[in-house]
């Protein structure tokens, strides 16, 4: 039974699956999950380090999925390193892992986290071909995810859910369906032959552009809302003020560029929120 297409034996087979551990999109999960915990104020490792594990499970899943889909039965790529069957046997791996970590939670954090952590795999697993086809649910997939870590992470540590996180995901939420848009507008051309419906292809490049500028914009807004409110610590302005610096840029590149520059600007958003939540650096002085 042979699970790679390159050949057999462990070493293609392990290369096949290692393929499918995309880092630039898998981070942000497992970075998400973490950062919830970090807003609890006290985090047990244990409980963290199953739920990370369990978000792992779920974008991996997503990957082998999409992979799959593409490959498989859309025809829309060219190469593939696993076999169908190999991506069966990666499917059932990986969600008998996160059903694993599921069954853990459900015991050692509640229902709660459960049900923050159980909805992540249904939209890996769907994301390809039902949810990719709509504009809305395209767009707002792995940011949904991103935001559903963020709660889970919190709720592992304390069994419910509070505000601030639940501010924190929802400006993850649309500041990443801002730079989903940016990034499908790459595959405009290709995604209008095969009727891919995502937002460029719906209401056209040029508008693609303004509505994703404009969801990044509203969540930066938001954020500097919350920290005059008191929900953010003050610090948390600077997240704001440093993926701003970004999305100018960014906006001005080709979307391949532009993509890119919002993903590492995303990054560095989710490192100075996490400084701001830990540290508190302005905490004595506004």
């Amino acid at each position: 039974m042979a699970l790679a297409r390159a050949g057999s034996g462990l070493e293609p087979t392990v290369r096949a699956y290692l393929s499918q551990v995309h880092p630039v999109f898998m981070l942000p999960p497992l970075a998400a999950s973490l950062f919830g915990g970090l807003l609890a104020g006290v985090v047990d490792p244990v409980l963290a380090s199953i739920h990370v594990v369990a978000m792992f499970a779920a974008v991996y899943t997503a990957h082998v999925k999409d992979g799959y889909v593409d490959f498989y039965v859309r025809d829309e790529d060219d190469d593939h390193p696993m076999t169908e069957t190999g991506c069966r046997v990666g499917l059932a791996g990986a969600t008998t892992l996160f059903v694993g970590c599921c069954v853990l939670l459900s015991l050692l954090a509640g229902w709660v986290a459960l049900a923050l952590t159980l909805p992540t795999w249904l939209i890996a697993y769907h994301h390809a071909p039902q949810l990719d086809t709509n504009p809305v649910t395209a767009t707002t997939g792995y940011p949904m995810g991103i935001a559903l870590a963020t709660l889970g992470g919190f709720a592992v540590q304390t069994g419910t859910v509070a505000l601030v996180p639940l501010g924190f995901a929802l400006v993850f939420l649309v500041l990443l369906s801002g730079i989903k848009v940016i990034d499908d507008a790459g595959d405009y051309a290709y995604d209008r032959s095969i009727e891919k419906r995502t937002v460029a292809v719906v209401v056209g490049p040029a508008r693609a552009d303004a509505v994703a500028y404009g969801l990044m914009g509203v969540a930066l807004v938001v954020v500097v809302g919350f920290v005059a409110f008191g929900v953010f610590p003050p610090s948390a302005s600077g997240a704001a003020l440093a993926f701003a610096v970004v999305a100018l840029v960014a906006r001005r590149a080709e979307p391949e560029l532009a993509t890119m520059l919002l993903i590492r600007g995303s990054y560095v958003f989710l490192a100075v929120l996490v400084a701001a939540v830990w540290f508190e650096p302005l905490a004595g002085v506004v």
